[in-house]
Protein backbone atom coordinates (compact mmCIF):
# COMPACT_ATOMS: atom_id res chain seq x y z
CA UNK A 1 0.00 0.00 0.00
CA UNK A 2 1.07 3.85 -0.42
CA UNK A 3 3.24 4.64 2.29
CA UNK A 4 1.44 7.61 3.87
CA UNK A 5 -1.42 6.81 6.45
CA UNK A 6 -3.76 8.41 7.80
CA UNK A 7 -2.69 7.64 11.32
CA UNK A 8 0.37 9.90 10.51
CA UNK A 9 -1.78 12.99 9.96
CA UNK A 10 -3.94 15.18 12.15
CA UNK A 11 -7.41 15.06 11.85
CA UNK A 12 -10.65 17.17 12.76
CA UNK A 13 -10.40 15.48 16.34
CA UNK A 14 -6.74 16.81 17.02
CA UNK A 15 -7.03 20.42 15.70
CA UNK A 16 -8.73 23.39 18.15
CA UNK A 17 -11.60 24.45 16.18
CA UNK A 18 -13.28 27.35 18.45
CA UNK A 19 -14.18 29.79 16.80
CA UNK A 20 -12.35 29.08 13.78
CA UNK A 21 -12.71 29.44 10.41
CA UNK A 22 -13.07 26.09 9.18
CA UNK A 23 -12.53 25.25 5.58
CA UNK A 24 -13.82 21.69 4.37
CA UNK A 25 -13.22 20.72 1.06
CA UNK A 26 -16.33 17.75 0.46
CA UNK A 27 -17.04 15.82 -2.49
CA UNK A 28 -20.68 17.06 -3.11
CA UNK A 29 -20.38 16.24 -6.66
CA UNK A 30 -23.72 14.52 -6.55
CA UNK A 31 -26.03 13.24 -9.36
CA UNK A 32 -28.80 15.44 -10.90
CA UNK A 33 -31.37 15.19 -13.21
CA UNK A 34 -32.79 17.42 -16.11
CA UNK A 35 -34.00 19.42 -13.67
CA UNK A 36 -31.72 20.06 -11.65
CA UNK A 37 -33.03 17.77 -8.70
CA UNK A 38 -30.90 15.71 -6.81
CA UNK A 39 -31.46 12.28 -7.53
CA UNK A 40 -28.96 10.71 -4.61
CA UNK A 41 -27.87 12.55 -1.95
CA UNK A 42 -25.57 9.91 0.06
CA UNK A 43 -22.34 11.72 -0.84
CA UNK A 44 -23.95 14.55 1.21
CA UNK A 45 -25.19 12.46 4.11
CA UNK A 46 -21.41 11.19 4.48
CA UNK A 47 -19.61 14.46 5.13
CA UNK A 48 -22.76 15.03 8.06
CA UNK A 49 -20.49 13.32 10.53
CA UNK A 50 -17.62 16.31 10.10
CA UNK A 51 -19.51 19.08 9.37
CA UNK A 52 -22.31 18.38 12.44
CA UNK A 53 -18.61 18.11 14.98
CA UNK A 54 -17.31 21.37 13.69
CA UNK A 55 -20.83 22.92 14.49
CA UNK A 56 -20.88 21.72 17.98
CA UNK A 57 -16.91 22.50 18.03
CA UNK A 58 -18.51 26.59 17.68
CA UNK A 59 -16.42 26.52 14.16
CA UNK A 60 -17.31 28.82 11.22
CA UNK A 61 -17.77 26.35 8.64
CA UNK A 62 -17.00 26.78 4.94
CA UNK A 63 -18.21 24.23 2.66
CA UNK A 64 -16.43 23.74 -1.06
CA UNK A 65 -17.05 21.38 -3.82
CA UNK A 66 -17.31 20.97 -7.29
CA UNK A 67 -20.19 19.40 -9.16
CA UNK A 68 -19.28 18.19 -12.66
CA UNK A 69 -16.86 19.56 -15.44
CA UNK A 70 -17.65 22.69 -15.87
CA UNK A 71 -14.53 23.11 -17.87
CA UNK A 72 -13.34 26.01 -15.74
CA UNK A 73 -15.75 28.75 -16.64
CA UNK A 74 -19.67 28.92 -14.79
CA UNK A 75 -22.07 26.64 -16.29
CA UNK A 76 -25.54 26.86 -14.13
CA UNK A 77 -26.19 23.26 -14.59
CA UNK A 78 -23.88 22.97 -12.42
CA UNK A 79 -24.21 25.23 -9.46
CA UNK A 80 -24.25 24.07 -5.91
CA UNK A 81 -26.85 26.50 -4.48
CA UNK A 82 -28.94 23.32 -4.84
CA UNK A 83 -26.92 21.38 -3.06
CA UNK A 84 -26.59 23.81 -0.01
CA UNK A 85 -30.59 23.47 0.22
CA UNK A 86 -30.65 19.79 0.79
CA UNK A 87 -27.76 20.46 3.04
CA UNK A 88 -30.04 22.75 4.93
CA UNK A 89 -33.08 20.09 5.06
CA UNK A 90 -30.56 17.38 6.70
CA UNK A 91 -28.49 19.36 8.86
CA UNK A 92 -31.74 21.48 9.90
CA UNK A 93 -30.09 24.54 10.24
CA UNK A 94 -29.76 28.00 8.20
CA UNK A 95 -27.36 26.95 5.11
CA UNK A 96 -26.20 30.37 3.37
CA UNK A 97 -25.15 29.67 -0.48
CA UNK A 98 -22.50 32.06 -1.85
CA UNK A 99 -22.46 32.92 -5.54
CA UNK A 100 -18.56 31.88 -6.01
CA UNK A 101 -15.86 30.88 -4.25
CA UNK A 102 -13.31 33.37 -4.08
CA UNK A 103 -13.56 37.47 -4.23
CA UNK A 104 -15.20 40.28 -2.59
CA UNK A 105 -18.85 38.54 -1.92
CA UNK A 106 -17.53 35.34 -0.87
CA UNK A 107 -15.24 37.25 1.81
CA UNK A 108 -17.82 39.32 2.98
CA UNK A 109 -20.06 36.33 3.63
CA UNK A 110 -17.36 34.79 6.06
CA UNK A 111 -16.39 37.70 7.59
CA UNK A 112 -20.46 37.94 8.94
CA UNK A 113 -20.31 34.45 9.79
CA UNK A 114 -20.50 33.57 13.76
CA UNK A 115 -19.83 30.19 15.37
CA UNK A 116 -22.10 27.39 14.33
CA UNK A 117 -22.89 28.91 10.83
CA UNK A 118 -22.13 27.17 7.60
CA UNK A 119 -21.79 28.30 4.00
CA UNK A 120 -21.72 26.38 0.42
CA UNK A 121 -19.15 27.94 -1.63
CA UNK A 122 -20.14 28.11 -5.62
CA UNK A 123 -18.50 24.97 -7.67
CA UNK A 124 -14.33 25.52 -7.26
CA UNK A 125 -14.66 23.93 -10.66
CA UNK A 126 -16.21 27.58 -12.30
CA UNK A 127 -12.25 28.53 -12.26
CA UNK A 128 -9.94 26.70 -14.41
CA UNK A 129 -7.17 27.52 -11.18
CA UNK A 130 -8.37 24.37 -9.40
CA UNK A 131 -7.96 21.87 -11.74
CA UNK A 132 -5.08 22.94 -12.86
CA UNK A 133 -3.58 23.38 -9.16
CA UNK A 134 -3.01 26.78 -9.69
CA UNK A 135 -0.80 28.49 -6.79
CA UNK A 136 -2.44 31.89 -6.59
CA UNK A 137 -5.97 30.27 -6.54
CA UNK A 138 -4.89 27.70 -3.62
CA UNK A 139 -4.26 31.28 -2.21
CA UNK A 140 -7.12 32.71 -2.57
CA UNK A 141 -9.00 29.83 -0.93
CA UNK A 142 -6.41 29.69 2.17
CA UNK A 143 -7.02 33.31 2.63
CA UNK A 144 -11.04 32.64 3.52
CA UNK A 145 -9.76 30.13 6.43
CA UNK A 146 -8.23 29.51 9.96
CA UNK A 147 -7.51 25.90 8.92
CA UNK A 148 -8.45 23.27 6.54
CA UNK A 149 -10.43 19.96 6.85
CA UNK A 150 -10.14 17.33 3.91
CA UNK A 151 -13.59 15.01 4.07
CA UNK A 152 -13.32 14.26 0.07
CA UNK A 153 -11.84 11.20 -0.61
CA UNK A 154 -13.69 10.93 -3.81
CA UNK A 155 -11.20 13.78 -5.05
CA UNK A 156 -8.64 12.94 -3.12
CA UNK A 157 -6.36 11.39 -6.08
CA UNK A 158 -6.69 14.60 -8.00
CA UNK A 159 -3.75 17.15 -7.50
CA UNK A 160 -5.94 20.06 -7.43
CA UNK A 161 -5.81 23.32 -5.98
CA UNK A 162 -8.08 22.67 -3.09
CA UNK A 163 -7.21 19.11 -2.66
CA UNK A 164 -3.30 19.53 -2.73
CA UNK A 165 -2.67 23.12 -2.94
CA UNK A 166 -4.79 24.61 -0.08
CA UNK A 167 -3.65 21.73 2.77
CA UNK A 168 -0.24 23.45 2.36
CA UNK A 169 -0.77 26.65 3.51
CA UNK A 170 -2.61 26.18 6.45
CA UNK A 171 -2.97 23.48 9.56
CA UNK A 172 -4.93 20.72 8.17
CA UNK A 173 -6.48 17.52 9.00
CA UNK A 174 -8.39 14.62 7.75
CA UNK A 175 -12.26 14.53 8.37
CA UNK A 176 -13.95 11.89 9.68
CA UNK A 177 -15.41 10.15 5.96
CA UNK A 178 -11.48 10.24 4.85
CA UNK A 179 -10.43 9.10 8.28
CA UNK A 180 -12.71 6.04 8.09
CA UNK A 181 -12.15 5.13 3.85
CA UNK A 182 -8.84 4.98 4.51
CA UNK A 183 -8.99 3.04 7.51
CA UNK A 184 -10.95 0.54 5.84
CA UNK A 185 -9.34 0.00 2.43
CA UNK A 186 -5.74 0.22 3.95
CA UNK A 187 -6.77 -1.69 6.82
CA UNK A 188 -8.64 -4.45 4.15
CA UNK A 189 -5.36 -4.73 1.79
CA UNK A 190 -2.64 -4.87 4.91
CA UNK A 191 -4.45 -7.26 7.37
CA UNK A 192 -7.17 -8.72 5.74
CA UNK A 193 -8.71 -11.80 7.62
CA UNK A 194 -8.45 -14.52 5.22
CA UNK A 195 -9.86 -16.07 3.18
CA UNK A 196 -9.88 -12.65 1.10
CA UNK A 197 -11.62 -12.53 -2.25
CA UNK A 198 -11.59 -9.62 -4.52
CA UNK A 199 -13.96 -9.50 -7.49
CA UNK A 200 -13.16 -6.56 -10.35
CA UNK A 201 -15.34 -5.87 -13.09
CA UNK A 202 -16.41 -2.87 -15.50
CA UNK A 203 -15.53 -2.21 -18.67
CA UNK A 204 -11.66 -2.16 -18.92
CA UNK A 205 -8.45 -4.20 -18.08
CA UNK A 206 -6.66 -1.07 -18.14
CA UNK A 207 -8.25 0.58 -15.33
CA UNK A 208 -8.11 -1.88 -13.03
CA UNK A 209 -4.70 -3.80 -13.93
CA UNK A 210 -2.80 -1.80 -11.06
CA UNK A 211 -4.85 -2.86 -8.82
CA UNK A 212 -4.71 -6.88 -9.60
CA UNK A 213 -0.81 -6.63 -9.75
CA UNK A 214 -0.48 -4.95 -6.63
CA UNK A 215 -3.11 -7.36 -5.03
CA UNK A 216 -1.27 -10.84 -6.38
CA UNK A 217 0.75 -11.27 -3.48
CA UNK A 218 -1.96 -10.08 -0.79
CA UNK A 219 -4.86 -11.85 -1.93
CA UNK A 220 -6.36 -15.50 -2.04
CA UNK A 221 -8.90 -15.28 -4.85
CA UNK A 222 -9.50 -13.14 -7.87
CA UNK A 223 -13.52 -12.91 -9.82
CA UNK A 224 -12.95 -11.22 -12.71
CA UNK A 225 -16.46 -10.02 -14.82
CA UNK A 226 -17.71 -7.65 -17.16
CA UNK A 227 -16.49 -6.33 -20.11
CA UNK A 228 -12.53 -6.49 -18.64
CA UNK A 229 -12.79 -10.31 -18.54
CA UNK A 230 -12.88 -10.89 -22.28
CA UNK A 231 -9.49 -8.98 -22.59
CA UNK A 232 -8.37 -11.85 -20.19
CA UNK A 233 -10.33 -14.79 -22.48
CA UNK A 234 -9.19 -13.39 -25.09
CA UNK A 235 -5.42 -13.68 -23.92
CA UNK A 236 -5.93 -17.22 -23.04
CA UNK A 237 -6.25 -17.64 -26.79
CA UNK A 238 -10.32 -18.14 -27.24
CA UNK A 239 -12.40 -16.19 -29.44
CA UNK A 240 -15.07 -13.63 -27.80
CA UNK A 241 -17.17 -12.43 -31.12
CA UNK A 242 -17.46 -8.91 -30.97
CA UNK A 243 -17.43 -8.27 -27.36
CA UNK A 244 -15.38 -5.53 -25.42
CA UNK A 245 -11.07 -6.30 -25.50
CA UNK A 246 -8.46 -3.94 -25.04
CA UNK A 247 -6.13 -4.99 -27.54
CA UNK A 248 -2.77 -3.15 -26.00
CA UNK A 249 -3.80 -5.30 -22.95
CA UNK A 250 -3.83 -8.67 -23.74
CA UNK A 251 -0.12 -9.45 -23.14
CA UNK A 252 -0.72 -7.60 -19.97
CA UNK A 253 -3.56 -9.90 -19.18
CA UNK A 254 -1.58 -12.96 -19.49
CA UNK A 255 1.54 -11.91 -17.24
CA UNK A 256 -0.95 -10.67 -14.36
CA UNK A 257 -2.43 -14.32 -14.84
CA UNK A 258 1.04 -15.77 -14.56
CA UNK A 259 2.06 -13.87 -11.88
CA UNK A 260 -1.51 -14.74 -9.86
CA UNK A 261 -0.56 -18.24 -10.49
CA UNK A 262 2.63 -17.85 -9.27
CA UNK A 263 1.37 -16.44 -5.82
CA UNK A 264 -0.85 -19.67 -5.67
CA UNK A 265 -4.25 -16.66 -6.26
CA UNK A 266 -6.98 -18.92 -7.37
CA UNK A 267 -8.73 -16.80 -10.67
CA UNK A 268 -12.10 -17.00 -11.86
CA UNK A 269 -13.79 -15.51 -15.38
CA UNK A 270 -16.92 -16.51 -16.37
CA UNK A 271 -17.80 -19.67 -17.86
CA UNK A 272 -21.07 -18.27 -20.08
CA UNK A 273 -22.21 -15.32 -20.45
CA UNK A 274 -25.65 -13.45 -22.00
CA UNK A 275 -25.08 -12.08 -25.67
CA UNK A 276 -27.18 -9.91 -27.85
CA UNK A 277 -25.92 -8.28 -31.11
CA UNK A 278 -26.80 -4.66 -29.74
CA UNK A 279 -27.54 -2.98 -26.67
CA UNK A 280 -31.21 -2.42 -27.62
CA UNK A 281 -33.49 -4.62 -25.09
CA UNK A 282 -35.71 -5.47 -27.44
CA UNK A 283 -32.86 -7.30 -29.73
CA UNK A 284 -32.50 -11.02 -28.94
CA UNK A 285 -30.78 -12.39 -26.20
CA UNK A 286 -28.60 -16.05 -25.87
CA UNK A 287 -26.77 -17.46 -23.08
CA UNK A 288 -23.68 -19.49 -24.77
CA UNK A 289 -20.70 -20.51 -23.21
CA UNK A 290 -17.63 -17.93 -23.40
CA UNK A 291 -15.74 -20.18 -26.00
CA UNK A 292 -19.44 -20.27 -27.99
CA UNK A 293 -19.36 -16.34 -28.49
CA UNK A 294 -20.02 -15.57 -32.80
CA UNK A 295 -18.89 -12.72 -34.38
CA UNK A 296 -21.37 -9.99 -34.60
CA UNK A 297 -22.69 -10.74 -30.79
CA UNK A 298 -21.01 -9.21 -28.10
CA UNK A 299 -21.04 -10.76 -24.08
CA UNK A 300 -23.02 -7.80 -22.41
CA UNK A 301 -23.70 -10.11 -18.59
CA UNK A 302 -21.90 -13.07 -17.06
CA UNK A 303 -24.65 -15.95 -17.22
CA UNK A 304 -26.73 -18.45 -14.98
CA UNK A 305 -23.28 -20.87 -14.60
CA UNK A 306 -21.31 -18.01 -13.78
CA UNK A 307 -23.37 -16.55 -11.37
CA UNK A 308 -23.24 -19.87 -9.27
CA UNK A 309 -19.18 -20.71 -9.76
CA UNK A 310 -18.44 -16.83 -8.16
CA UNK A 311 -21.40 -17.55 -5.57
CA UNK A 312 -19.93 -20.38 -4.08
CA UNK A 313 -16.32 -18.99 -4.50
CA UNK A 314 -17.46 -16.66 -2.37
CA UNK A 315 -19.12 -19.22 0.14
CA UNK A 316 -15.93 -19.19 2.64
CA UNK A 317 -14.80 -15.26 1.94
CA UNK A 318 -14.04 -13.54 5.22
CA UNK A 319 -13.30 -10.41 3.57
CA UNK A 320 -14.44 -9.66 -0.11
CA UNK A 321 -13.33 -6.23 -2.13
CA UNK A 322 -15.70 -5.58 -4.92
CA UNK A 323 -15.03 -2.37 -7.80
CA UNK A 324 -17.21 -3.06 -10.82
CA UNK A 325 -20.19 -4.42 -12.45
CA UNK A 326 -20.50 -7.80 -14.30
CA UNK A 327 -21.96 -6.57 -17.09
CA UNK A 328 -24.26 -3.52 -18.35
CA UNK A 329 -26.55 -3.49 -15.51
CA UNK A 330 -28.30 -0.40 -16.65
CA UNK A 331 -30.01 -2.08 -18.59
CA UNK A 332 -32.83 -4.92 -17.52
CA UNK A 333 -31.65 -7.49 -20.10
CA UNK A 334 -27.95 -7.38 -18.61
CA UNK A 335 -28.68 -6.63 -14.78
CA UNK A 336 -29.20 -10.28 -13.46
CA UNK A 337 -25.49 -11.36 -13.19
CA UNK A 338 -24.44 -7.78 -11.85
CA UNK A 339 -27.52 -8.52 -8.95
CA UNK A 340 -26.76 -11.79 -8.39
CA UNK A 341 -23.24 -11.25 -7.20
CA UNK A 342 -24.23 -8.02 -5.03
CA UNK A 343 -27.12 -10.40 -3.37
CA UNK A 344 -23.86 -13.05 -2.95
CA UNK A 345 -21.63 -10.23 -1.52
CA UNK A 346 -24.07 -9.30 0.83
CA UNK A 347 -24.98 -12.61 2.33
CA UNK A 348 -21.25 -13.52 2.82
CA UNK A 349 -19.79 -13.56 6.21
CA UNK A 350 -17.40 -11.80 5.39
CA UNK A 351 -15.94 -7.94 5.96
CA UNK A 352 -17.83 -6.55 2.47
CA UNK A 353 -16.10 -3.48 0.89
CA UNK A 354 -17.74 -2.42 -2.10
CA UNK A 355 -15.72 1.08 -4.25
CA UNK A 356 -16.58 2.64 -7.76
CA UNK A 357 -19.60 4.88 -8.32
CA UNK A 358 -21.32 2.26 -10.77
CA UNK A 359 -21.13 -0.76 -8.29
CA UNK A 360 -22.19 1.42 -5.35
CA UNK A 361 -25.26 1.75 -7.68
CA UNK A 362 -25.90 -1.34 -8.46
CA UNK A 363 -26.11 -2.71 -4.43
CA UNK A 364 -28.69 0.00 -3.73
CA UNK A 365 -30.52 -0.81 -6.81
CA UNK A 366 -30.25 -4.46 -5.73
CA UNK A 367 -31.55 -3.41 -2.58
CA UNK A 368 -28.72 -4.70 -0.56
CA UNK A 369 -26.52 -1.64 0.36
CA UNK A 370 -27.95 -2.12 4.29
CA UNK A 371 -25.92 -5.60 4.21
CA UNK A 372 -22.91 -4.30 2.88
CA UNK A 373 -20.08 -3.26 5.72
CA UNK A 374 -18.81 -0.60 4.01
CA UNK A 375 -19.39 1.42 1.02
CA UNK A 376 -16.75 3.48 -0.58
CA UNK A 377 -17.92 7.03 -1.61
CA UNK A 378 -14.46 7.55 -4.52
CA UNK A 379 -14.01 5.05 -7.34
CA UNK A 380 -10.91 6.62 -8.55
CA UNK A 381 -9.29 7.11 -5.03
CA UNK A 382 -10.39 3.29 -3.99
CA UNK A 383 -8.61 2.35 -7.14
CA UNK A 384 -5.80 4.03 -6.65
CA UNK A 385 -5.13 4.01 -2.77
CA UNK A 386 -6.03 -0.62 -3.87
CA UNK A 387 -2.94 0.19 -6.71
CA UNK A 388 -0.44 0.91 -3.99
CA UNK A 389 -0.14 4.81 -4.93
CA UNK A 390 -0.17 7.97 -2.80
CA UNK A 391 -2.92 10.07 -2.53
CA UNK A 392 -2.49 14.03 -3.41
CA UNK A 393 -5.15 14.88 -0.99
CA UNK A 394 -4.08 12.80 2.01
CA UNK A 395 -0.40 13.33 1.26
CA UNK A 396 -0.77 17.16 1.40
CA UNK A 397 -2.10 16.99 4.96
CA UNK A 398 -0.50 18.20 8.22
CA UNK A 399 2.05 15.31 9.88
CA UNK A 400 0.74 14.61 13.25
Amino acid sequence: MAEENVVNKLTVEDMDLRGKRVFIRVDFNVPLDDNMVITDDRRIRSALPTINFCIDEGARIILASHLGRPKGKPDPRFSLAMVAKRLQRLLNKEVTFVSDCVGAETKKAVEKMRGGDVIVLENLRFHEGEEKNDPSFAKKLASLADCYINDAFGASHRAHASISGMPALLPSGAGFLLKKEIDYLQGMVSSPVRPFVAILGGAKVSGKIGVLENLADKVDKVIVGGGMAFTFIKALGHEVGDSLVEPDMVDVAKKTMENLSKNKVKFYLPVDCVISQSLDPSDETKIVPTQEIRKGWKALDIGPASTRLFTEVLQNAKTVMWNGPMGVFENDAFSRGTFAIARAVADAYALTIVGGGDTDLAVHRAGVSDSISFISTGGGASLQLLEGKPLPGLEALTDK
